[in-house]
């Protein structure tokens, strides 16, 4: 973050200081709001949780170096006292990104939001120093903190935003204002909260409702291959720029295809020229992702051969998604067990099987374990078994169905579709699911390990990669 005197950080967000010695310290370190993390000079933000409360930590993080407290009471150590923490951190934030004139590149969607913000992240640092969420830190909290930790460097700060309702990427939007705004794509991950698509739509248009206009310099990034988010078009005052494989896209691909090893090779067309590109990420799905990060790039004012270079280059950021691991025995764990809903499903379940192709002249298998997926309201039962029915479709050689009513679904499905052999099967539990594997997989063989993160399925793909591994309680 930038240096900022305690006085000055207490002007921006209206808090009064208690037991401060020296208003002009500076807060030199980073923003924190876990006590464990504090460096010589940080600025230790207290929340109150249902479990923990910051408030009683504010003592370890000035002996820990912590210059001061940001809190909702004095807790007898340096405190800048306000009342409300979470509005005083997204308050500082503004005040900063406002400072420092970065240009703020923000983005949403349904699915692929992460491993975009990733390739995004890695194209403009080649250009030019850029900060970006980590992870999935997309909230009202994970946002504003990402934003602080930019400096007079930063030229780019790319911030995912996540939503699970009308009106959170809005206020979102005013923490740290985009002048790039980019919509992947409108699914029904979270379908169950937001009432249908209809919803999803409204909420994740924000976004580009927030820009600022064509004259100023503002730019929505829409996907030309999703018609409820082409159409957001019409929800905002920027320049529209369009990307996807359609032809009036300006950031286009054409002759996609897939390696023998299921990585996506393709060639990037963009108004300034077109390149050869060959991601090193798996599944077709990612060709969608990387138009993105390259319409976003050429609108931040990269030549194509460098955005291909980049793109071809760049690999995953985020720990679960699509991370590939070959076992000393040939076998190859897919740890996607981040999150799941029926759109990322669907592509991790195409990419094992393109994945498992090359290998099958040899005998080689492709698994899915699978979980539920959450927060799908009545949508569930249908979006289960239709997951069901594509791993069957796709061929792949075993379904391992994993959990209780979700998974039993998931099962039915491939069951309905033509599984009735040995080709699919219901366990009970994460163990259950390792214990078969460790019983059945051979050399060759391809694993993929995907389920909403409540879940916890990636306790499987540890367990799978540690020889004498078993599932952790959760």
């Amino acid at each position: 973050m930038i240096a900022l005197s305690l006085a000055e950080i207490a002007e921006i967000v209206g808090g009064q200081a208690h037991d401060i010695p020296d208003p002009g310290a500076r807060i030199t370190g980073p923003v924190v709001i876990d006590s464990r993390e504090v460096k010589p000079g940080s600025l230790f933000a207290a929340f109150a949780g249902e479990r923990v409360d910051g408030h009683d930590y504010a003592e370890r993080a000035v002996e820990a170096g912590a210059a001061a407290v940001l809190a909702t009471r004095p807790v007898g150590v340096p405190a800048i006292v306000v009342d409300d923490v979470q509005g005083a951190l997204g308050a500082l934030a503004r005040a900063v990104v406002e400072r420092l004139g970065t240009d703020v590149v923000a983005l949403t969607g349904s699915a692929g939001k992460t491993s975009t913000k990733d390739l995004i992240a890695q194209v403009l640092d080649r250009h030019a120093p850029t900060v970006w969420t980590p992870g999935s830190l997309n909230n009202e909290i994970g946002l504003p903190l990402t934003a602080l930790t930019a400096t007079e460097e930063t030229r780019h700060l790319v911030l995912e935003m996540g939503a699970r309702g009308i009106g959170h990427i809005r206020y979102l939007t005013g923490l740290t204002p985009p002048r790039i705004g980019l919509v992947l794509n409108v699914g029904t991950a979270h379908i169950g909260e937001f009432g249908g698509r209809e919803q999803i739509a409204r909420a994740k248009g924000e976004l580009v409702e927030s820009l600022p206009s064509a004259e100023e310099g503002g730019v929505a990034v829409l996907n030309a291959d999703d018609p409820l988010v082409r159409a957001m078009a019409s929800r905002t005052k920027a320049r529209v720029t369009l990307f996807g494989e359609a032809d009036e896209a300006a950031v286009r691909a054409e002759n996609v295809h897939l390696t023998e090893a299921g990585r996506p090779s393709f060639t990037l067309h963009t108004p300034t020229g077109c390149s050869d590109v060959t991601l090193r990420l798996y599944g077709e799905h990612h060709v969608s992702n990387a138009l993105a990060a390259a319409a976003v790039a050429h609108e931040l004012g990269m030549p194509v051969q460098e955005i291909a270079t980049a793109l071809s280059e760049a690999g995953s950021l985020s720990r679960w998604r699509m991370e590939v691991t070959e076992r000393p025995d040939g076998v190859t764990i897919v740890n996607d067990a981040y999150n799941a809903n029926p759109e990322s499903m669907r592509a991790a379940l195409r990419a094992l099987a393109a994945m498992g192709r090359a290998g099958q002249a040899r005998g080689a298998r492709t698994w899915a374990v699978l979980g539920k997926m959450a927060e799908l309201g009545d949508a569930s039962l249908a979006e289960h078994d239709a997951v069901g029915r594509l791993a069957v479709r796709l061929n792949v050689s075993k379904l391992v169905a994993v959990g209780d009513r979700e998974a039993s679904w998931l099962q039915l499905g491939a069951y309905n579709e033509g599984s009735w052999g040995e080709e699919s099967v219901h366990v009970s539990d994460a163990q259950a699911a390792v214990d078969l594997l460790r019983r059945e997989l051979r050399p060759g063989d391809v694993v993929l390990v995907k389920a909403s993160r409540s879940v916890g399925l990636e306790q499987v793909a540890l367990a799978l990669l540690d020889a004498e591994g078993e599932v952790s309680g959760r």
